[in-house]
């Protein structure tokens, strides 16, 4: 794997997909953090592929940005419950501070700029829910539920497990980038894709759903 650099401030979400390619964001964050999102926080989308709020460079710093130096890399991604078993490669921003999803519908991405799954902080991994060709790798992230286990194998031979504790869907214009992003003392994994309604006409996915876990 390339590109473990580190970046002073969370990607823009701005996936320049289709629905034929749909972009989606894996997310790990803080499980208290999202809990305040009430339904009423759950606004009418647009077609904007997703919020291109930026939050403020400290968001990096600190512990959380130490551990995930050293933390292994992650190398596969195993949901067995929703049937994924995918392999994460990294992905990185473009130049205007876009994240860049995976290049294959069966890949998942991990945003090296932040922290490795199991390292203190919010952990981000990427990947879509459809292609032209049909389902991909999180078709049915929205299908699971509290209890669900995930796991991460890293690059040292380790494995990392998670347990989902929640699951919600905001509209990609209201995405909580300031929850998702936002430095945490402990190791919580947020997985989000694409979902809600398709906008034909603009070929993209009015909302995202957000899956967060944390450590087994």
């Amino acid at each position: 794997m390339t590109g473990r650099h580190r970046l002073r401030r969370p990607p823009r979400h701005d996936l320049r997909r289709t629905a034929g390619a749909a972009g989606a964001v894996v997310v790990a964050a803080s499980a208290i953090a999202l809990s305040r999102l009430a339904v009423d926080d759950v606004v009418a989308g647009s077609a904007v592929p997703v919020a291109a709020t930026r939050l403020d460079p400290s968001w990096a710093t600190g512990p959380a940005e130490q551990d995930a130096a050293t933390a292994a890399a992650p190398v596969r991604l195993r949901i067995p419950v929703i049937g994924v078993d995918s392999p994460i490669v990294d992905v990185g921003v473009d130049e205007t501070g876009a994240l860049v999803p995976p290049g294959t519908p069966e890949d998942t991405g991990w945003f090296t700029g932040g922290p490795a799954p199991g390292a203190v902080g919010p952990a981000l991994l990427a990947g879509h829910i459809d292609s032209h060709d049909g389902p991909a790798v999180f078709f049915r992230l929205a299908d699971l539920k509290p209890g669900d286990e995930i796991s991460v194998d890293r690059e040292d031979g380790s494995t990392v497990a998670f347990v989902v504790e929640s699951s919600i869907r905001v509209a990609k214009t209201a995405f909580p980038t300031d929850l998702v992003y936002a430095p945490l003392p402990t190791p919580v994994l947020r997985l989000v894709t694409c979902g809600g309604k398709l906008d034909t006409a603009a070929h993209s996915y009015l909302d995202n759903v957000i899956v967060e876990a944390v450590p087994r």
